[in-house]
């Protein structure tokens, strides 16, 4: 398997993860404006007054999925959300999370950055 085929595999592991927890996925691969410093968010999932953008990273261990995210990327993920939450009239409450893969084992980190 490819890398790309890996992370589309991880984004959708990640996203039927999501679903058993009770979140709604609001939109994958959510990409803000193309001329500007754009950014993808991988995962939007809601519930209830929540919304949750969410980082999917496929990696063999904790540490390096971490390491994988970068402050340059933090800043671009930031301000991808705050167009959506512009956007999208959202009014309640957010959070960034991430999801790391290691084969078939799901790990969230609620409140990442």
């Amino acid at each position: 398997m490819t890398t790309y085929q890996t992370g589309l595999f991880s984004e959708w592991l990640a996203r039927m993860y999501l679903r058993i927890h009770g979140f709604r996925i609001v939109h994958h691969r959510y990409i803000t404006g193309r001329n500007t410093k754009r950014a993808e968010i991988d995962i939007i999932a809601r519930r209830k007054n929540l919304l949750v953008f969410i980082e999917v990273k496929a990696r063999p261990t904790l540490s390096a999925a971490l390491d994988a995210i970068t402050p340059p990327q933090i800043a671009r993920l930031r301000r991808a959300a705050n167009t959506y939450i512009m956007q999208s009239h959202w009014c309640g409450d957010a959070r960034f999370d991430v999801i790391i893969v290691r084969r078939l084992r799901v790990c969230w980190i609620r409140g990442a950055f």
